[in-house]
């Protein structure tokens, strides 16, 4: 049986993290009494920001609807299980990080790049780059010629607002790895867009 939780043409009020935290809390709160509504409520409310992280992560927007699905089907079980409704968006990030690797390694040659202690002191000397003025096109475009750790660290802290402790849990790496692939991507970001466009 398929799980079919998200809309085909994703919409829905935009909310500040604050709001969404809040909001996500009190949805969770509904379901595990057993508000009908509460789940397909928490749904609208993530499913835009998931398939964009979700899409900055695989190769196409088809495969991305098919990761979201997935991400959906794995964390809805398991929704009334989790312990702490503060963390609700770290674990969701987590689960569609993690189905969304997992889908990179059942069509790709796919190997995870992660970044040296020198990578890191370097990025703590060192002041990063200022972005001048690009287009959103222009700055999507860039994106998707970045390594993935350099690409997920960007989207989430940039698009998604997620701290570097949040970053780190969600990705499964120290804290000062977070900081060194921000700094880097930062980097190479600047270089495709000045170089490229």
């Amino acid at each position: 049986m398929r799980c079919v939780l998200y809309s085909e043409h994703i919409g829905g009020a935009s909310l500040t993290t604050h709001e969404t935290q809040i909001r996500s809390e009190l949805l969770l709160l509904k379901h595990r009494a057993g508000d009908e509504k509460a789940l397909p409520q928490l749904v609208s409310i993530w499913e835009r920001p998931l398939f964009y992280y979700i899409r900055r992560l695989v190769n196409s927007e088809e495969d991305a609807w098919d990761v979201l699905q997935e991400v959906w089907c794995r964390a809805v079980p398991k929704i009334r299980d989790l312990r702490d409704p503060g963390a609700f968006s770290t674990w969701l990030y987590t689960i569609a990080r993690n189905t969304a690797l997992n889908h990179l390694r059942d069509t790709i040659h796919f190997r995870e790049l992660s970044e040296t202690e020198a990578d890191f002191a370097a990025s703590q000397t060192v002041a990063a780059p200022l972005f001048p003025a690009f287009t959103a096109e222009e700055l999507h475009l860039g994106l998707a010629k970045l390594k993935l750790p350099h690409r997920e660290a960007l989207t989430l802290f940039f698009l998604e607002d997620f701290s570097h402790a949040e970053i780190a849990a969600i990705t499964s790496v120290p804290v000062g790895t977070v900081k060194s692939r921000l700094y880097n991507a930062k980097i190479a970001l600047r270089a495709i867009l000045e170089k490229e466009l």
